[in-house]
C-alpha cells in the first residue's frame, strides 16, 4: 500500500508536468502565431529636418539609448550640409544634427570601443564619408564621441579615392569592417582597430589577387555574428559567382574563411534567428553549410534590418525604392505586408523615395527617411507604438 500511495502522488505530478510543459509551447505557438497578426501598420509621424531632406544613405537605431542615426549627405542645399540626423525613438522628435567633415554613407553605434569605462555610456558613431578635397582628398572612417556630439570626430583614412561606405562592428576583438565600394582599380574593405585611438590593421582587396575574389559589382552591407566569431559581408557580383556572394570574414587574421554564392546578387544583408542570413534579393543561407535554403519573393531594397523586437526584416526601397517589403524572419520566411512609404511623382515634380530602413527592438518603431518629407516612423497599430509584451 506504501508503495500504491506513493505512487499516486508522483502520477499526479508528473500530469501536471506535462500539462505544464503543453501549456507553455503552446503559449509559444500562440506568439509565434501573433507576431504574424501584427498589423496593419500605421504612420505614427514624420520627423522633419531642418532642412529638406534630399539626399541621405544609411541609417541605424541604438535601441537601448533610445537613438536614431540618419547619414545625411546634406545636398539640396547650398553649400551642402553633410551631417548626422539624430533623432529620439521614444518621443520621435529631432533632437541635433552632428556636422560631418564628409558626407556620410554607412553608420553604426557602437559602445565599449576599447574602453572599459565607455560600456555604460553613450558610446560612439562611426560614419563612412566620401573624399571631400582639398582639405579631405581621401575616404575617411569618422569616430564621434557621442558624449560630446559636437567635438571634432577622430578621422582615420581609409586611403580610398572613392566614399567609404556600409560597415559593421566586432565588439569581440574590436575591429569596425567598412567598405569602399566604388574604388579604382578595385574595390577594398578596411579593418580599424578601436582600442586606444582608432586606426588602420588591415586591408583586403577585392581585385582577384591573393587568393581574393574579384568583385564586379561593388561591395555592400556587412554584419557581425557574435556566435561564429566572423563578419559576413554582401558582394553583388564576382568574376566567380555572376550572381553574387556572401563572403565570410576572420577579423583577426583579416582573411576570407568561406566563400557562399548567392542567386540574386545581394546588397542588404541581416542575420537573423537560426544562425541564418537574409539578403536584400530575398535569398535566405544557411550559416553551417553556406546553402540557400530558399528566396523570398517580392522583396528588395539596399539596406536591410532585422528587428528582434517582432522578428521581422524590413527591406529599405524594396524593388521600386518607394516601399518597404515586411518578412517573417522565422520560417516559413514569409512576406508579411509591404509598406508604401514614398512616392513616384508627375514630372518635374520630385520623386519621394528611400532606400534605408532601421527599427527600435523596444518599441517596435520604424524609421524610414523618405526624400522631400522627411523620416517617417510606423508601428504595427497593435499598441500605438507603445512597445510589445513580452
Amino acid at each position: 500500500m506504501k508503495k500504491t500511495l506513493f505512487a499516486l502522488p508522483m502520477l499526479a505530478l508528473a500530469v501536471l508536468v506535462l500539462c505544464v510543459t503543453a501549456s507553455a509551447q503552446d503559449s509559444d505557438k500562440d506568439k509565434d502565431k501573433d507576431k504574424d497578426k501584427l498589423g496593419p501598420y500605421k504612420l505614427l509621424t514624420t520627423v522633419a529636418t531642418s532642412k529638406e531632406l534630399v539626399g541621405f544613405d544609411i541609417s541605424w537605431v541604438d535601441s537601448e539609448a533610445g537613438r536614431y542615426y540618419l547619414a545625411n549627405r546634406g545636398t539640396g542645399t547650398t553649400p551642402a550640409t553633410p551631417n548626422i540626423t539624430v533623432i529620439d525613438t521614444r518621443h520621435n522628435k529631432l533632437l541635433y544634427e552632428i556636422p560631418l567633415p564628409e558626407a556620410g554613407n554607412g553608420v553604426v553605434a557602437i559602445h565599449g570601443a576599447g574602453d572599459e569605462d565607455e560600456e555604460d555610456g553613450p558610446g560612439t558613431l562611426v560614419v563612412g564619408g566620401a573624399p571631400n578635397p582639398p582639405v579631405y582628398p581621401q575616404s575617411l572612417a569618422m569616430f564621434i564621441d557621442l558624449a560630446h556630439p559636437f567635438a571634432p570626430p577622430i578621422n582615420v583614412s581609409t586611403g580610398g579615392n572613392h566614399r567609404a561606405d556600409e560597415l559593421a562592428y566586432d565588439p569581440k576583438d574590436h575591429i569596425i569592417l567598412i567598405a569602399n565600394d566604388q574604388d579604382t582599380p578595385a574595390p577594398f574593405i578596411t579593418f580599424i582597430s578601436t582600442k586606444n585611438s582608432p586606426h588602420v590593421v588591415g586591408k583586403i582587396v577585392y581585385d582577384g589577387t591573393s587568393g581574393n575574389p574579384k568583385s564586379t559589382g561593388g561591395i555592400e552591407q556587412p554584419v557581425w555574428d557574435g556566435k561564429t566569431k566572423r563578419f559576413y559581408l554582401a558582394i553583388p557580383s564576382t568574376a566567380a559567382n555572376p550572381q553574387g556572394e556572401v563572403d565570410e570574414i576572420d577579423p583577426v587574421t583579416m582573411k576570407i574563411t568561406r566563400v557562399f554564392p548567392t542567386d540574386c546578387g545581394p546588397a542588404g544583408l541581416a542575420l537573423i534567428p537560426g544562425q541564418r542570413l537574409m539578403t536584400s534579393c530575398g535569398d535566405v543561407l544557411e550559416i553551417a553549410t553556406g546553402k540557400v535554403l530558399l528566396r523570398v519573393a517580392g522583396v528588395g531594397g539596399d539596406e536591410i534590418w532585422f528587428n528582434p523586437g517582432d522578428e521581422r526584416v524590413y527591406f529599405g526601397g524594396g524593388l521600386d525604392r518607394i516601399s518597404v517589403p515586411v518578412v517573417n524572419a522565422l520560417p516559413p520566411y514569409n512576406l508579411i505586408t509591404t509598406l508604401t512609404v514614398g512616392l513616384i511623382a508627375v514630372a518635374p515634380a520630385p520623386n519621394h523615395t528611400t532606400h534605408s530602413v532601421a527599427a527600435d527592438s523596444e518599441l517596435n518603431r520604424v524609421f524610414v527617411p523618405v526624400s522631400h518629407e522627411g523620416v517617417k516612423v510606423y508601428t504595427d497599430d497593435q499598441d500605438n507604438g507603445e512597445g510589445h509584451d513580452k
